[in-house]
């Protein structure tokens, strides 16, 4: 699994040269550059050599790179790939993904190309039958992690919105179970009131609470939530401490576990503990 955060990932227009550059400036954990849904038909062509030549030429530093084509079924996707090759992408984002062998395919294609031969593919899942396959799309070649795209889904259910999700839950639920499973990343879907900070917080924490490991962003104002909700707490950063220590000097005295705060910390305590730490150094790393 990738190590590096993945708080805040924001999708980019391909066919916006200032939001491109602008991106690189960004504080988000990580980009879609996307070719599909934000860009408009007559602009396909000019977004994917428009996207290539700016991966070139731009220095995104360390934040992921995932580039949304369009899918493979349409007349754009084969295209898109080939284009944006050339740029060597980190990630290919492959949209409406209902089964595993739509991302086989695209891994036979990735295979083809010696420019190709380290990209991984992201999923959107977004459908009600790619949720029901979720687990043998998580597991097929080169695949790395899961988008959930709510918007579509919610469409394709034929569910309302409510600030609690409850209608989506389990389509939430089911990916992201699979996902960790696999050991591939899942990063919960947009909240499209983009000057609704509070409600952009309770839905970034209820997807923290959940599982996701972030949250996918349509507006720059949207990330320093993200940024921060899902980042480990000074709480929750101390709590770990003082767990793997009491937890180590519980070991050597021979003892199986210990106490802290009133409760009961045994080795998979630890493991949690130490996974906020990890995550904790990888966030302090971005900003040195």
């Amino acid at each position: 699994m990738d190590t590096r955060p993945f708080r805040s990932v924001l999708y980019i227009p391909g066919s916006k040269e200032r939001a491109l550059a602008k991106a690189t400036g960004l504080n988000a954990d990580a980009i879609i550059f996307d070719l599909e849904d934000a860009v408009a038909i007559d602009e396909k062509a000019s977004a994917r050599k428009l996207l290539t030549e700016t991966l070139q030429s731009l220095d995104y530093g360390s934040r992921a790179k995932l580039i949304r084509i369009n899918a493979l079924t349409t007349e754009w996707g084969t295209a898109d790939l080939e284009v944006i090759a050339t740029a060597r992408p980190e990630a290919i984002l492959l949209p409406k993904v209902d089964t595993a062998a739509q991302v086989e395919a695209l891994a036979r294609l990735l295979d083809a190309r010696p420019e190709t031969a380290e990209t991984r593919i992201w999923a959107m899942m977004e459908s009600p039958l790619g949720v029901l396959n979720a687990h043998a799309i998580a597991t097929a070649p080169r695949v790395a992690g899961f988008i959930m795209g709510t918007n579509d889904l919610a469409k394709d259910m034929g569910c309302r919105f409510r600030p609690d999700r409850l209608p989506l839950i389990t389509a939430l639920q089911l990916p992201l179970i699979a996902a960790k499973a696999a050991g591939i990343l899942a990063v919960d879907g947009v909240y499209n009131a983009f000057k609704d900070d509070d409600g952009l917080r309770s839905e970034c924490e209820q997807g923290r609470d959940l599982g996701f490991d972030g949250k996918t962003l349509i507006h720059p104002a949207q990330l320093a939530i993200a940024n921060e909700v899902f980042a480990p707490s000074e709480a929750e950063i101390d709590l770990a401490r003082r767990q793997i220590a009491a937890f180590d000097a519980a070991t050597a005295r021979g003892e199986g576990v210990a106490v802290v705060d009133g409760k009961i910390v045994e080795n998979l305590h630890i493991v949690t503990a130490r996974q906020i730490l990890g995550k904790a150094r990888a966030i302090a790393e971005l900003t040195e």
